[in-house]
């Protein structure tokens, strides 16, 4: 009977071992922009590859001047971008605007591509509720600080998508911390069990906050819990914009044509530390994984590759870079000239009746704001 079970035990861990082969990393541009699977090229035009690129620039040019203006107390609550800007920016260039955004924390960039005015997402990290009060045609919702629980609710959005049988999808991101929170799996559960048209997105930066993702899990890879769900998993180079972007695109494809979600896991990397608040991330990485991850920049590496096809150079980035200057500069304006959030503002949008125990105090904060 011992040997019996000792066989099994065997077994199981070859079968083991043989799914997480299955979840090899997919990538079409290497680390020099060259083209290495000819085959998994997304049909896009040269006009759309610029814009990718030109989005990519933007949004580093974003997180400088967020992080400055963070520093100079400015900005509030701010968690850094540089690095995952083909998982952030390429994935959301695959989706539709009718799609629903779920994001994380981190996530800000692609809610301002899906429609956030500038704006508005520097009044959220200051914490205005206006920063919250998302146009009619932005299909997002702010982004969420509990770890993880915008998994569930894609589940449920996704649903509610099936149920009115929209050809749309709800997408959500999150980091490699999220993928070790309950409501990570209950989230894919359900989306699998009902076949809801959702993408799962783990953006593996491999630091949750400060803990090494190998300390988070004993398995191979984030992609591979996938199979637990019943959906389909896939481990992409998070900092190769096209193969980001053909994941999430036939994943869209798929979940509109009834197949049910898919969980994409990225590996990709945060240059910066996890927020502004004080994360030193010197003192869980080192130098030399910094300098071997810099040079996977995903700038870089699309760079080349425009480069190569005569459809990019020095001046349309400078062009890029300029216009995401002036555009901050104006939006950060605007929010300064916005008006002040007051204790009134946040009761009255609280409730649509006030209870009577508040009715008091907020005529003591209405009578002190007028003066």
């Amino acid at each position: 009977m011992a040997a019996k079970t000792k066989n099994a035990v065997v077994d199981s861990k070859k079968q083991f071992e043989g799914i997480a082969k299955q979840f090899e990393t997919f990538q079409i541009l290497n680390e020099q922009g060259e083209v290495v699977n000819e085959a998994a090229m997304p049909d896009l035009s040269d006009d759309q590859l610029k814009e990718l690129m030109r989005r990519m620039v933007y949004t580093r040019i974003l997180d400088q001047r967020s992080i400055s203006l963070n520093r100079q107390g400015r900005l509030g609550f701010y968690a850094p971008t540089a690095g995952q800007e083909a998982s952030q920016i390429a994935s959301h260039f695959a989706l539709e605007k009718e799609d629903f955004v779920l994001p994380g924390y981190r996530d800000v960039p692609q809610i301002i591509w899906h429609g956030l005015p500038l704006y508005q997402a520097f009044l959220f990290s200051r914490g205005h509720f206006h920063g919250n009060q998302f146009p009619e045609d932005v299909n997002a919702i702010s982004p969420q600080i509990i770890i993880g629980a915008q998994i569930i609710q894609t589940a449920g959005v996704a649903l509610g998508m099936k149920k009115k049988d929209l050809k749309t999808v709800a997408i959500t991101y999150t980091g490699d911390g999220g993928a070790s929170q309950g409501d990570f799996y209950e989230g894919i559960n359900f989306a699998g069990a009902y076949k809801a048209p959702a993408i799962f997105v783990v953006q593996n930066n491999r630091f949750a906050i400060s803990t090494p993702v190998e300390k988070q899990s004993a398995a191979q890879t984030i992609a591979q819990k996938a199979a637990a769900a019943g959906i389909v998993g896939i481990q992409v180079d998070g900092m190769d914009a096209l193969a980001v972007y053909a994941a999430v695109r036939d994943a869209r494809d798929r979940a509109v044509n009834g197949e049910g979600p898919t969980l994409i896991e990225t590996l990709t990397y945060r240059y910066g530390p996890h927020t502004m608040a004080g994360d030193d991330p010197t003192r869980y990485r080192t130098k030399e994984l910094d300098n071997e991850w810099e040079e996977k920049d995903p700038l870089v590496r699309f760079r080349k590759f425009l480069e190569s096809k005569g459809i990019w150079n020095e001046e349309e980035e400078n062009k890029a870079i300029e216009q995401a200057k002036e555009d901050i500069k104006e939006a950060i304006k605007k929010a300064d000239e916005y008006p002040k959030q007051k204790v009134t503002d946040l009761m009255d949008i609280m409730y649509e009746e006030m209870p009577f125990n508040l009715k008091e105090q907020y005529e003591i904060y209405k009578a002190k704001e007028s003066k």
